[in-house]
């Protein structure tokens, strides 16, 4: 990789590794749905004048139903699910538990289109990542909050469905643009919920400083960043930071709010990490000169 690469793919590491601990401390003043329109909102404010500038909009074309779906399954759900599930357990086993999504994406991939069959190899691998999301979850017999477990695998499901619409539907579309118009658009759902349950009194600095940051850093210039790495090294390449950001999280978790790391934490995510690089290992060409059809 070029040095730009390497420093925005390092960048791209921590920049979607800390969002679980901002969200942990967002939520003990704010509610999720609060935290979600905040976060959504400030998005699109920065993103969409790109959008309208570059006239994305009309390259959009009929694709809307797709792309409102994307922005459904996600951000607006999962966005919401995070924060809510955080309120009960720790932002280091929220983004542990977040590692579980490439394994999801194999099994949720052929829905949308792909016909690649998984090899025993990749069978062995999602046999061995559930295994590892088990032992985050269980080995240490201090199981959390249950309801706030299903939320965390309602997020990861949304996280393996949203990349499957988007590669299946949206290929056409501008990455700014299919964000941007998302942003916006659960902006807007979310205005009439937030609304009612506006804070009645200014939130603590530390608050109002997480919900910048996930706003603006972890949010907006995330996403251009990404862009950006993906014209650097191509979106199978870049999407290998899935495997780093769960870890940032822990160490964030861990190091700034004193959260409790688990042996069962820790070899539950060697476990998932080891079993999605098997998972998602493409399988090489029967010959260098047999590039498909």
């Amino acid at each position: 990789m070029s040095r730009k690469a390497v420093i925005v793919f390092a960048a791209m590491c921590v920049i979607w590794g800390i969002p679980y601990f901002l969200i942990r401390v967002a939520v003990s003043e704010i509610s999720p749905a609060t935290l979600v329109f905040a976060r959504t909102a400030a998005g699109a404010l920065i993103l969409m004048p790109v959008v309208l500038a570059r006239r994305g909009l009309r390259a959009i074309g009929n694709t809307w139903p797709p792309l409102l779906a994307f922005a459904a399954v996600e951000i607006g759900g999962p966005w919401f699910f995070l924060s809510s599930a955080e309120q009960h357990i720790s932002s280091s086993l929220a983004g542990l538990l977040i590692s579980s999504v490439p394994l999801l994406g194999i099994v949720i991939a052929p829905l949308f289109g792909n016909r690649e069959r998984i090899s025993p190899v990749g069978i062995a691998g999602l046999a061995l990542g559930l295994c590892g999301v088990a032992a985050i979850v269980g080995l240490d017999l201090n199981v959390p909050d249950v309801a706030a477990l299903f939320q965390m695998a309602l997020v990861a499901i949304g996280y393996a469905v949203g990349p499957a619409i988007l590669r299946r539907f949206l290929t056409g579309v501008p990455s700014v643009s299919v964000i941007g118009v998302s942003l916006a658009a659960c902006a807007v759902a979310y205005a009439p919920v937030a609304a009612t349950q506006w804070p009645r009194t200014v939130p603590g600095a530390a608050v109002l400083a997480s919900v910048g940051v996930l706003a603006v850093v972890c949010t907006a210039i995330a996403f251009l960043l990404f862009f950006a790495l993906i014209a650097e090294i191509g979106p199978v390449r870049a999407t290998v930071i899935t495997y780093v950001n769960p870890a940032v999280a822990a160490a964030a978790g861990i190091a700034i709010l004193h959260e409790t790391f688990t042996v069962g934490m820790g070899i539950g995510f060697v476990l998932v990490l080891a079993g999605s690089i098997l998972a998602t290992r493409r399988r090489q060409p029967a010959s260098a000169g047999n590039t498909g059809t």
